[in-house]
């Protein structure tokens, strides 16, 4: 397993921290949009937004991202309709929970309506198309993802063509880390994500997830959002709903490869898997640790062991 030489492992939240040399962060995804990815709208009422954002969290996630318009192309969303969306979601959770909560956004009016309702991150899918943004993440001094992705936000980019994917969106993070200090956002602040499947066919980002340890090396927390993707439906040949196992290899790799968030949408599994992970590194103990350590080990279903007894 690849352990990256992180420039800051402890970053602090609103209302918690997290040491990223010995943790993988599950981020759940909450979609308030009629249209999303994954739910396709399921969780587009308030009230339905706020119980999946709390069964994320019963569930063990540590950080929830609420959105309100996808990264698909389309029409702008007006700001304050998007703000609409999500603001209240953001209120809520925060008023019930010390989860770390991230406003996926690019439109710099969202981001500080959703920080002022108690979003402690901005999740920036455009790698700052908006530069206005970083001034806001720097004001508030709250987190930054810095997204690899080409096209301008919510446009085509049709054929995306790369001589070495892996070291062009190196290069390009690089710079958007640079860009984000200048405007005098703190390393302490940021974290990278190489953007699985933005602006990028299944092959480039196959070859991302297999050599994630060429992003993750630049030294700041990498997140890798592969949950449920085309890559991983093109690959198997599967539809959205059948994609879990793939997804859970997915993000295994690129934990294995020096992530240390995973952007995901199965939460039960996804936290299953992060928990092994963090097991096996010696991070994290196991809940019970019984088998071999005594002189007999005890039946491997009990309950069916009292039932043949009786």
């Amino acid at each position: 397993m690849f352990l990256p030489d992180l420039k800051v492992p402890v970053h602090h939240f609103a209302c918690k921290s997290i040491d990223f040399s010995q943790r993988i962060a599950v981020m759940a995804v909450i979609n308030r949009t009629p249209d999303s990815f994954y739910d396709a709208g399921s969780t587009f009422g308030l009230d339905q937004a706020v119980e999946a954002a709390m069964n994320a969290v019963d569930a063990g996630a540590d950080w929830l991202d609420i959105g309100g318009v996808p990264f698909s192309p389309g029409p702008e969303l007006p700001w304050q309709e998007e703000a609409e969306r999500i603001v209240p979601v953001i209120r809520e959770v925060r008023r019930r929970s010390d989860v770390i909560i991230s406003a996926d956004t690019f439109q710099p009016r969202v981001a500080q309506a959703a920080i002022d309702a108690g979003a402690d991150v901005i999740n920036d899918t455009t790698g700052l198309a908006y530069p206005q943004l970083a001034e806001v993440v720097a004001k508030n001094n709250v987190h930054i993802v810095l997204t690899h992705s080409l096209a301008k936000p919510r446009t085509i980019y049709p054929r995306p063509h790369y001589d070495d994917v892996v070291a062009e969106v190196r290069e390009y993070l690089q710079q958007r880390v640079e860009l984000a200090k200048q405007f005098g956002i703190d390393e302490s602040k940021i974290i990278i994500d190489p953007g699985h499947d933005l602006n990028k066919n299944t092959r480039h980002t196959l070859d991302i997830t297999a050599n994630f340890q060429g992003i993750a090396d630049l030294g700041y927390p990498t997140l890798a959002a592969v949950s449920n993707k085309d890559f991983i439906g093109e690959t198997l040949d599967l539809p959205k709903s059948e994609r879990v196992i793939g997804s859970m290899v997915a993000a295994t790799m690129c934990a294995m490869g020096g992530a240390r968030i995973i952007r995901m949408h199965n939460i039960v599994e996804s936290v299953q898997t992060v928990r092994l992970i963090e097991a096996a590194q010696g991070w994290r103990q196991p809940v019970k640790q019984i088998h071999n350590m005594g002189d007999v080990n005890p039946p491997a279903h009990p309950e069916r062991e009292a039932n043949r007894q009786a």
